[in-house]
């Protein structure tokens, strides 16, 4: 069950990172139209914008890319995954700190950094206990990765 529900967490993660592929692919005018619907100013169209819209969707989109990975083989990736949490969390604090800095409005400051403090805090929950599970399950497992003494 602990590791459903973390594969459910990793999923959304990957979600909401991989949103951002949008913006990899929209028009100019149709991604600056979805900025402004969430609160920007008019953007004026400027070659050095394009690009770095470009860059920032596409490494978002790649980090979701990563989420989802996790979510399909958790096992494998166990010893990562609560790194992957801590990095929601990390991300969440850069955003609140930020939001609450800028005086955001509250669409889409505080759903974003929800979906950190959300995403990462179940990661980091239940990985440990996907972990203390599959422990309690195969004690040979966990004797493997034991460091030696």
């Amino acid at each position: 069950m602990n590791r459903r529900l973390l594969r459910l967490f990793l999923g959304f993660s990957a979600f909401a990172w991989g949103v951002s592929v949008f913006g990899v692919f929209a028009s100019w005018p149709a991604a600056a139209d979805a900025l402004e619907g969430l609160g920007a100013q008019p953007i004026a169209y400027d070659r050095m914008l394009d690009y770095w819209l470009r860059m920032a969707s596409g490494a978002f989109a790649l980090i979701g890319c990563l989420y989802l990975l996790l979510m399909f083989q958790p096992r494998k990736f166990e010893v990562i995954i609560p790194w992957f949490g801590g990095l929601m969390l990390v991300e969440g604090l850069i955003l609140l700190a930020h939001g609450v800095r800028l005086d955001l409005p509250p669409l889409p400051f505080y759903a974003d950094t929800s979906a950190c403090f959300i995403g990462g805090g179940g990661i980091i929950w239940f990985s440990n206990r996907s972990r203390n599970e599959t422990e309690k399950e195969h004690p040979q497992i966990s004797s493997q990765h034991a460091s030696p003494p």
